[in-house]
């Protein structure tokens, strides 16, 4: 049984990281799918692999990482011990006898053996490997379609934000309105990114 990890979410300044596990006997069938790095689909070809890689996988699962989570971790330079710990949780969640891991560490190895020292799984760690292996891939399309849904709730709820992204002219024209109307941000915001510096600099009450 082998198994893949990555994450959803990690670089937008809205919105929740999704972190997910997928699970096969053979990745060959997430091969004969066609799975690649979820980047690289289109929004409905993600939607029709998330149900076939679903339907296929003897595990598949996801932790949802909001905002101000990442913040206390951001704020101490602790990002990837982050992703480090909810790792462990989905590896420990699901049976798999080897483990691929899209490593957010430069040096994946150091990441793949802390993962291996705290599972007691083995581990290979690589970057890019939601590229590489298909596993991974898979996992790549769960996280980012489960996250494309939290993003789809937030909206109904906060109005349209564009895609949440540092670099989306929506993103920070939401931002700033949002503040201009209500005085402080929304919840759904990472306050510790430094797009929230940049657009709101001067304006610091509004972010204790």
């Amino acid at each position: 049984m082998e198994a893949g990890i990555d994450e959803a979410g990690r670089g937008p300044v809205i919105g929740p990281m999704v972190i997910a596990i997928v699970a096969v006997d053979d990745q060959g069938k997430l091969r004969a799918l066609g799975v690649r790095d979820s980047k690289k689909l289109s929004p409905g070809r993600r939607r029709y692999l998330f149900g076939e890689v679903i339907r296929l996988a003897s595990c598949a699962k996801h932790v949802l990482v909001p905002p101000g989570e990442i913040d206390r971790y951001v704020v101490a330079n602790q990002l990837n011990e982050l992703e480090m710990e909810k790792m462990i949780e989905l590896i420990q969640s699901c049976n798999a006898d080897v483990v691929y891991v899209d490593s957010p560490d430069p040096k994946p190895e150091r990441f793949g053996n802390r993962l291996e020292a705290a599972t007691g799984r083995r581990v290979i760690a690589m970057n890019e490997a939601d590229a590489l292996i298909p596993v991974v891939s898979a996992a790549s399309i769960v996280a980012k379609v489960i996250r494309d849904g939290e993003i789809d709730k937030l909206k109904k709820q906060y109005g349209d934000f564009g895609s949440g992204y540092p670099s989306d002219p929506r993103t920070t024209s939401f931002l700033a309105s949002w503040v201009k109307e209500h005085g402080t941000l929304p919840p759904i915001v990472r306050r510790t990114w430094k797009t929230v510096d940049r657009l709101l600099g001067g304006m610091d009450k509004y972010l204790t």
